[in-house]
């Protein structure tokens, strides 16, 4: 037995999640972060990508959050997904991301960018020149180097492929190694600068070799798994955190590709992440918050003009079908949406953006749900993500809420 889809009216009365972008939690939303402060105490602006997809970017908002120093931010396209505003290559001529403006001075480069900050705000725990933190930096940059090798280069045969692993595990086990080596779960005695740096590629590793290598990067190696649980209980992680999904299909562009090998283990971990299901991926382990739905229908509310407006679905086909999905979300009653509209709902699907567009479980229980909904009409999919550029994801279609 189906129900009829809720009307947004309806639907807008079964959520109030709400967030303080400014002085809450650390969110993608943010363009101003205060912790408190005033305003007048801001000396600090960060350019940073739209989607929150640069690397570079996340090591240096992860810290300021650590720090809560108050800054401001400002949001700059990066050319994979669209053109670099005119503002900020006149400001920035290589459009390099991010950049960051301290009392006026301009720096660029993410590692300067930290030293620059340390130097004004103090470092976090141990600083980025620290005698302990520097050959914890050469071997990050190691680690990245033999990822790149095996994910970023077709290999010319099958023992080419299985010597780019071998020599991606072996630095994955000094990694191992050096987690061992502490008290704790960290890479020093305590949270610092160290796990900062690791942060953005190690969490782009273990999606990208799951979805292309069949290799579970978290659940291969005990230390990085615990030092995974650790950065999950920080809320300011989690505000930063991406998903599979996202990773996996902003990556390629990003990248200048990324190669699959065929296992039968990779094709197995491919079928999950594009089809779900996505709750239980090793992703993502801390329990899921109660406001995961809530969460997900407010995004959707807000942004749903042009959520309905880019979809290459007729609008009022589209609008029904979304709402049979988010009524199933949040009510749990199946509800049949019109007909064709398998193909919509999984173009949405796929372009979910963690955590651009909401948290990571929020995301999860949206694609289910579309997902779920759409299985209801048929096995269309949606147009292919592209490979080469993200294009389909210009942000001038979600700058102004």
């Amino acid at each position: 037995m189906t129900t009829a889809a809720l009307s947004w009216t309806e639907l807008e009365a079964l959520t109030d999640f709400q967030i303080d972008t400014v002085n809450g939690q650390t969110n993608a939303q943010a363009r101003l972060r205060l912790f408190g402060c005033p305003e007048s105490a801001v000396r600090v602006t960060l350019y940073r990508d739209h989607h929150a997809w640069c690397p570079y970017c996340q090591k240096v908002w992860l810290w300021l959050e650590e720090k809560q120093i108050p800054y401001r931010i400002a949001k700059v396209t990066m050319f994979c997904y669209g053109e670099k505003e005119s503002w900020y290559k006149r400001k920035v001529p290589s459009g390099m991301l991010p950049a960051l403006e301290l009392d006026g001075k301009l720096i660029t480069e993410s590692d300067d960018i930290l030293i620059a900050l340390e130097r004004v705000f103090k470092p976090l725990g141990w600083g980025m020149e620290d005698a302990l933190v520097m050959p914890l930096r050469r071997l990050e940059r190691r680690l990245f180097r033999a990822w790149c090798s095996w994910l970023c280069r077709p290999a010319s045969s099958p023992q080419e492929e299985q010597y780019n692993r071998e020599q991606f595990v072996e630095m994955v086990a000094l990694v191992e190694q050096a987690l061992a080596s502490t008290p704790g779960a960290y890479f020093l005695e305590e949270f610092s600068t160290a796990d900062v740096i690791f942060t953005p590629y190690v969490e782009r590793m273990n999606a990208s070799l799951f979805y292309y290598k069949g290799y579970s990067l978290r659940e291969a190696n005990p230390h990085l798994s615990a030092w995974f649980e650790a950065m999950e209980s920080r809320l300011t992680y989690r505000g930063t955190q991406s998903d599979f999904h996202t990773h996996a299909h902003d990556l390629p562009p990003q990248m200048g590709g990324c190669w699959e090998n065929g296992e039968p283990q990779m094709l197995i971990n491919q079928a999950r992440v594009d089809n779900g299901p996505w709750l239980g991926l090793p992703d993502v382990t801390y329990p899921e918050p109660e406001t995961s739905g809530a969460e997900a229908l407010q995004r959707v509310i807000k942004h749903r003009h042009n959520i309905i407006r880019v979809n290459p679905a007729g609008d009022r086909l589209f609008d029904e079908a979304l709402r049979c999905a988010l009524t199933r979300m949040m009510t749990g009653e199946v509800c049949q949406p019109p007909a064709g509209s398998d193909v919509a709902l999984r173009y949405l699907r796929d372009r979910i953006s963690v955590p651009r567009d909401m948290s990571i479980y929020a995301a999860k229980r949206l694609r289910e749900s579309l997902e779920s909904t759409a299985a209801l009409v048929g096995d269309g999919q949606g147009i292919p993500i592209s490979q080469k550029h993200r294009r389909d994801q210009d942000p001038a279609n979600f700058a102004i809420a």
